[in-house]
């Protein structure tokens, strides 16, 4: 028998992080994952995330940020958005709020190493992998976790961070909703002509948004959504003709596209449980919830939904309170629920009007696009609320200096 505070099922980013914040606040956590860490070749990841300032002060406060950047990784410092359709474009510059950058592009492998180093260095967390569990138990106290190889775990609650296809969900009973958006998103690493100025851009088009994202070395990655039809059609063409393509549905922004590696897609789908939490278990990032990338959001939320799980939690014990009963999680999904909903919301609500191409819609966004870009407080506002700057943050996602004047 193993007791412990937590069991977390999934140790990716986001469960990692989660057994990271939990461990550091003085809970037990066992976390359970199938897969062996694979060794880092030093092969670049076309797939890469955009961190948020918020993420980033979250793995500072986990300890694990000066890790993560002394690798491969690179600020952006601006971000350019115009519209295929007309003259609509808005700029936005983090000088103009008096930050250093608006976030940072880094590649999954870099997070997920840092991570591990860090758990491995808590003495309240104990790893299991490679290991699944075969059968799990809710009682009214407790839950118990059986593994593949028969090793029994205990705990108050069950974390599920085991991804858009959760089997802990699917074992919870607990339903989502899915709509397909009958997209793909193509990611690549290109070289262009001209250097990216460490600037995020983004084009959106009829069919989706295509962005170029800053990396070092003069590389960008790319994420352009297409129709799943047109993006087999592009995985199939050679060099040439794929450069010749990128480049035109870029405008030539960042002149030719001169070289390109690690060409793939994955099919896009909005997923959204109906419920976060139930009897003695809770639901954080992919398990909970998949968003259109189109905004980079979808990592940054799972670890706010990490965070602030961590937060209720560790809150509950230091009360005396029981960290599994439905009173402390309904608190965890009161606050992460509706936030994460209102940003999918705002995704499929850009995705569609931006894919419209009916005259008064077009004329519409792109007038939208040039008064926001006009606007000065109010596109400053929208800057830092995405860059997580503003908003009903967790205290590991704040500034030191706010957590200390709310406490």
């Amino acid at each position: 028998m193993n007791q412990f505070d937590v069991i977390i099922i999934g140790g990716g980013i986001v469960g990692a992080t989660a057994a990271c914040a939990l461990g550091t606040a003085g809970l037990a956590v066992a976390v359970v994952e199938a897969r062996e860490p694979v060794a880092d070749t030093g092969v670049r990841d076309a797939r890469v995330f955009a961190i948020t300032r918020a993420s980033e002060r979250i793995f500072s406060a986990l300890g694990v940020w000066d890790a993560i950047s002394a690798r491969d990784i690179c600020a952006f410092r601006e971000m350019r958005v115009w519209d295929a359709g007309g003259s609509g474009a808005i700029h936005f510059d983090c000088a103009d709020i008096g930050e250093p950058f608006l976030g940072h592009i880094i590649e999954p492998r870099f997070i997920q190493t840092a991570l591990l180093e860090r758990l491995q260095t808590l003495a309240d967390v104990q790893l299991f992998c490679p290991a699944q569990f075969s059968d799990i138990e809710i009682g009214e106290n407790q839950v118990t976790v059986v593994l593949d190889d028969a090793t029994v775990l205990m705990a108050s609650l069950v974390v599920a961070a085991d991804g858009a296809r959760s089997p802990l969900r699917e074992h919870l009973g607990i339903q989502v909703r899915v709509h397909d958006y009958r997209q793909s998103g193509l990611v690549a690493l290109v070289k262009t002509e001209h250097g990216h100025q460490e600037t995020a851009w983004q084009r959106f088009l009829p069919d989706g948004p295509l962005a170029f994202l800053p990396l070092s070395g003069g590389w960008s990655s790319i994420v352009w959504t297409l129709p799943s039809a047109e993006v087999e059609r592009m995985l199939a063409l050679d060099s040439e003709a794929f450069h010749a393509a990128l480049g035109e549905a870029f405008d030539f922004r960042l002149g030719r596209i001169t070289g390109s590696e690690q060409r793939k897609a994955f099919p896009l789908r909005r997923l959204h449980a109906t419920h976060y939490i139930s009897e003695r278990a809770a639901l954080i990032g992919d398990a909970a919830h998949t968003i259109h990338p189109l905004a980079g959001q979808g990592v940054n939320l799972g670890l706010l939904d990490a965070a602030a799980l961590a937060e209720v939690l560790a809150d509950a014990q230091a009360r005396g309170k029981d960290a599994g009963s439905m009173p402390v999680l309904r608190r965890y999904e009161r606050w992460r629920r509706g936030d994460n909903l209102l940003m999918m919301s705002a995704m499929d609500a850009f995705n569609l009007l931006f894919s419209n191409a009916r005259p008064p819609l077009r004329w519409a966004r792109n007038l939208g696009l040039s008064l926001m870009d006009a606007a000065g407080p109010a596109k400053d506002v929208l800057m830092r609320h995405a860059m997580g700057l503003e908003g009903d943050l967790p205290a590991l996602a704040r500034i030191p200096e706010e957590v200390s004047r709310s406490a």
